[in-house]
């Protein structure tokens, strides 16, 4: 049994990391976080210890390290994106291992950093990289290697998940703090595409705002024209007033809906971690680069054939 100290407890992601402590049979020591509004912890480990201020939490933890029995062999970090690099820095120097949910960092420079820090404390990092345990795409990607074909697919990927008000007026509303929608809701994505197709040969991005964001993603074996959005009117006709979220692989008529099975994939992913078979900093790069690109990039649109529908719709509305 794994000791584990969580980071972030009042957070939306939070339950699914704990009941993911408790199913893989290990043990929730000490949550924090500066809101307390974490009555989940009754349901999961009603006898874990509980801060609201950092210092104390961190105090706490090095304690512990005196008592080999008690110590934190693990931290998970599901702070905001803009704090996941000083409390994984922090976790690591605590003598812990360190889950963090996903976008990891928001710079390779930053991912650069804490490999070094990794070396100084002799510790490991993983991220929850969760597509890559989903039947649907670990099907897709198998089926895709099989045929080994030369030419390239043409494929659009769609993810629209509904978000009320609240979004835009909580921290990740704030481009400083949660780097935009791409990186908060796309970094998966982009992971998901380079663990089935290759590595990245081209990226173009030609809408960005606060609510959804579209481009272009060419990899070694497939063309991807993608859009991302957290507006309930981008739903298909199909899935509105049935479900939330949509998320699709379409690749050259041959659509890929794998909005199930999604958010029962953390549990997966600490048995994967457990079991030495975890994704460490260097898995994460790719996707770090990708969205680091991707806040920056304004492109023109030189060639149709590369626009998501969804966001040539966008285009003609804004001219």
């Amino acid at each position: 049994m794994k000791n584990f100290a969580l980071i972030g407890a009042a957070g939306y992601i939070a339950p699914r990391h704990m009941k993911a402590i408790k199913e893989t049979g290990n043990n929730l020591t000490v949550a924090y976080d500066i809101n307390d509004s974490v009555g989940i912890i009754d349901s999961i480990s009603p006898e874990s210890e509980f801060f609201t201020q950092f210092e104390e939490f961190s105090n706490y933890c090095y304690t512990l390290k005196r008592n080999s029995d008690k110590k934190i062999d693990i931290v998970s970090v599901c702070s905001p994106n803009y704090l996941h690099y000083p409390h994984i820095a922090a976790g690591l120097r605590m003598g812990a291992d360190v889950i963090c949910e996903k976008p990891l960092v928001p710079t390779e420079a930053i991912l650069d950093e804490l490999i070094e820090i990794e070396k100084e404390t002799g510790h490991k990092v993983y991220n929850i990289l969760q597509l890559r345990h989903h039947d649907a795409i670990l099907k897709l990607k198998d089926k895709i290697a099989k045929k080994n074909r030369t030419e390239k697919y043409d494929v659009e990927l769609t993810y629209i998940t509904s978000r009320g008000k609240w979004y835009l007026e909580s921290w990740k509303g704030d481009l400083n703090k949660s780097f935009g929608i791409a990186t908060n809701i796309g970094v998966h994505f982009f992971d998901m595409l380079y663990f089935i197709f290759g590595e990245l040969v081209d990226s173009e991005v030609y809408y960005t705002g606060e609510t959804k964001a579209g481009g272009y993603l060419e990899y070694e074996k497939a063309r991807v024209r993608w859009f991302l959005s957290i507006d309930a009117n981008d739903l298909p006709e199909k899935v509105k007033g049935k479900q939330p979220t949509y998320r699709s692989i379409d690749i050259e008529g041959d659509e890929i809906e794998f909005s199930g099975g999604f958010t029962d994939l953390h549990t997966v992913s600490y048995q994967e971690i457990l079991a030495g078979r975890g994704y460490g900093l260097e898995d994460a790069r790719f996707s770090v680069k990708t969205v680091e690109h991707i806040r920056y990039a304004h492109d023109k649109v030189t060639d149709e054939s590369k626009v998501h529908p969804n966001v040539k719709k966008l285009l003609a509305e804004r001219s």
